[in-house]
This record gives structure tokens, C-alpha cells and sequence, in this order.
């Protein structure tokens, strides 16, 4: 099967090495180069690298709302386009080009957490379950009927990081029965259950000790390693990144023993945290030799 790939992070990658396993990846498209490190370079996404590594031709407009661009998409021939975190919206006419259309691999159980953020969201909400959904594109935003689903639990220590790297996997694997399946039926969205993942916000990540000790390991767990949840130890910012729900109860932020710490109702105990310009350590190796105060803010 001719395939027009369309991707831009790391999520996507393990897609893309499924499908040049298994079909003609005859063009990908990626987000264009962005500046990135100490020198501001143009870096290029995963995706491009991932696919520059394969031989395949990589294009990155800006947009594909022009004409040429189009044109260029429809001269491809493709059967299918698969879509994955690509980050451009895709105009009717580049959707309707495919002979089997455009289908979209999405991390959740649509309809739930339609949107860019549904792995943070899930874990945020308290989640029990997430999984990976094949959604045949249309003009609304995840609003397409789906092809198919894969689920997994969401484990009481998890992370995002950790259910991206499952996800990108599951994904992988259910394009390729998708594919192989094609043409089959799709069933519409229901109408009930819908919820959207708005992007993270970095104002969502500074932690208030007042709040449920749930909600904060939630928060933790939900923006790790990316924006990272964070709080004021002493003049200094530091990154949760790893948590529990712990026994314990103090005024909020008290730290109760070792990296446990009091909340609103409840305690958290953190697991892994980063200081400012250093790499994540366990807990255990933080607090080698750095005390903690009394609280935190």
C-alpha cells in the first residue's frame, strides 16, 4: 500500500518504523526544523530524523492551505495517509486525496480527551484506563468515527512518560492490523462522554500544598517529565517528577520524613525530583547530603 506519512514527535516514530516495515512510505511530512540547545540551532523533529535515516523524503511546509502545496500532496498518489501528533490541520482537500483517506492514530478511547494533550489529562483526571484509538479523519477536531482501539490500565505510579512510550508502541501495532484490514467499517463517536485535553499550560504546574494529596500526585504523575510539576525548596526550584500517595497528615507542604510530604488532606512521597540544572535523581540519592527544610513552598 502506498502510505503518506504525517508526524512530528518521538510519539510517532514507532509508527513510522512499523509502517516502512510493512508498506511504500512513499513521502513524509513533518513540522519544519525548530530552534533548539544552547546555540539555537535548527534541530529537526524526530520524525524528519527518524525518516532522513530511512532514506525517505521528507517535506515540511509551514502550512497546506496553499494550492501548490496541495497539489504536491494529490501527486503523491498515496492510498492512505496515516497521521500521528503531525500539529498542522489538514484541509479538506489534502483529506479527501487518499483513496482510503486519512486516518489518525489518537492516545485515548475517544471520545474522551479529544484535543493535544489526552495522556496528561488522563493521568490528571484519575484515569483508570487509556488506550490508543484509529480514527478515520474528518474536519472536526477527533470527531472522526474509529477504526479500531487497543486499551491499557493506567498504574498508580505511572507517568505520562511512561504510558508515552506504551502508547507509541500499541499504536504502532494497531495501525499495522488496521491497514492490513482495510477497507472496514468505522463507528461513529458517541454523542456522550466527550472531553477535550487542552495543551498544558506552564502556569499548571507549580504545586499548591494546600490541595488533596490525590490531586498533587496526580499532577505530578500527569506532567512528568514534560513540563515537570515543580515547588520552591528553599530559593530554589525543583521538578517533581515521580510520586506515591503516602500515610501522614501536617500543615500543607511540612515535611513529615525523608521526601514525604504533607498536603491540603493526605501526604505525597516523592520518588524521583531534579534539581535546578541537574539531571533527575531518585529521591533516595537527592537527599544525600541536601536537607530539606522544615517546608515547602
Amino acid at each position: 500500500m502506498r502510505v503518506v506519512f504525517m508526524g512530528t514527535p518521538e510519539f510517532s516514530v514507532p509508527a513510522l518504523r512499523a509502517l516502512v516495515a510493512a508498506h511504500d512510505v512513499v513521502a513524509v511530512y513533518s513540522q519544519p526544523p525548530r530552534e533548539a540547545g544552547r546555540g539555537q540551532k535548527p534541530r529537526p523533529s524526530a520524525v524528519q530524523a527518524a525518516a532522513e535515516a530511512l532514506g525517505i523524503t521528507v517535506r515540511t511546509p509551514l502550512r497546506l492551505r496553499d494550492a501548490v502545496a496541495q497539489a504536491e500532496f494529490v501527486a503523491l498518489g498515496a492510498d492512505v495517509a496515516v497521521v500521528v501528533a503531525y500539529g498542522l490541520i489538514l484541509p479538506q482537500p489534502v483529506l479527501d486525496a487518499p483513496r482510503l483517506g486519512c486516518l489518525n492514530i489518537h492516545a485515548s478511547l475517544l471520545p474522551r480527551w479529544r484535543g493535544a494533550a489526552p495522556i496528561h489529562r488522563a493521568v490528571m483526571a484519575g484515569d483508570a484506563e487509556i488506550g490508543v484509538a484509529i480514527m478515520q479523519m474528518e474536519a472536526g477536531l477527533d470527531t472522526g468515527p474509529v477504526l479500531a482501539e487497543a486499551r491499557t490500565t493506567i498504574g498508580a505510579e505511572e507517568t505520562t512518560a511512561d504510558l508515552h512510550d506504551r502508547l507509541a508502541g500499541m499504536g504502532a501495532d494497531l495501525i499495522v492490523e488496521v491497514l492490513a484490514g482495510l477497507p472496514m467499517t468505522a463507528v461513529p463517536q458517541s454523542g456522550a462522554g466527550v472531553s477535550y485535553a487542552a495543551k498544558i499550560d506552564k502556569a499548571e504546574a507549580r504545586i499548591d500544598w494546600t490541595r488533596p494529596a490525590v490531586e498533587i500526585d496526580r499532577q505530578i504523575r500527569g506532567l512528568s517529565p514534560f513540563p515537570g510539576a515543580w515547588c520552591e525548596i528553599g530559593a530554589e526550584r525543583v521538578k517533581l517528577l515521580r510520586s506515591r500517595l503516602a500515610n501522614g497528615q501536617g500543615a500543607p507542604g511540612e515535611v513529615l520524613s525523608g521526601f514525604r510530604i504533607a498536603c491540603g488532606a493526605g501526604a505525597v512521597e516523592i520518588t524521583e525530583a531534579q534539581r535546578s540544572g541537574k539531571k533527575p535523581m531518585a529521591a533516595r540519592d537527592l537527599l544525600r547530603g541536601w536537607a530539606l527544610p522544615a517546608r515547602l513552598s
